[in-house]
């Protein structure tokens, strides 16, 4: 096979997965949207809502974790890490739904201990894609935030102040990043389909 052959067939994988998870990561900016305006409006006045909305939030990441991993399906990179993460999340919803029911501070150490892991998957994940797809800076922050967000929520759990509606921030910034992300994703295809 030629050097052009290959380039095209490189280059044409790179745009087909940059361009699936563009699409990707406007679903969680509408999803994690979503969470925060229901999380403010529901989670201080219903604790059975404030419950559901904390056991979807990881369970929702399992859904985009697969998702993320039908994106990278065929191009060549390995999708282990994709895999973890789906582990990691497929536990935390079901730790989240168990230690709900001894209390608020113990399902927020259960969701600081996960978000500090998948931040950490995040981080990493990022700097891999930066060199393949371009575009993963605000993924590379997003996974440093989570890991420091983590950090944050097991600290602060047993906190009098600190309850559900606290996670409202941390899931309003991980869509601002994956805003930033889709965005310059869209840069990254224009420019690869112009060549």
């Amino acid at each position: 096979m030629s050097a052009n052959k290959t380039l095209i067939i490189e280059t044409s994988a790179a745009t087909r997965t940059a361009s699936a998870l563009r699409k990707l990561y406007f679903i969680r900016v509408a999803f994690s949207v979503t969470w925060v305006i229901l999380v403010s409006l529901l989670a201080k006045t219903s604790f059975t809502a404030a419950t559901i909305l904390l056991v979807i939030y990881p369970l929702w990441d399992v859904v985009g974790t697969l998702l993320d991993v039908r994106a990278n399906q065929g191009n060549g990179t390995s999708v282990t890490p994709q895999y973890v993460n789906l582990a990691i999340s497929i536990i935390t919803t079901l730790a989240v739904a168990f230690a709900i029911g001894k209390g608020v501070p113990a399902a927020l150490i259960v969701f600081g201990a996960w978000a500090l892991l998948t931040g950490l998957i995040q981080l990493v994940l990022g700097l891999k894609r930066r060199k393949e797809l371009g575009g993963q800076w605000p993924m590379i922050l997003s996974g440093g935030q989570s890991m420091l967000a983590g950090v944050s929520f097991i600290a602060m759990a047993h906190s009098p102040n600190m309850g559900i509606v606290n996670l409202a921030g941390y899931s309003a910034f991980g869509a601002f990043y994956y805003l930033l992300a889709a965005i310059r994703l869209g840069k990254k295809v224009k420019q690869v389909q112009a060549v």
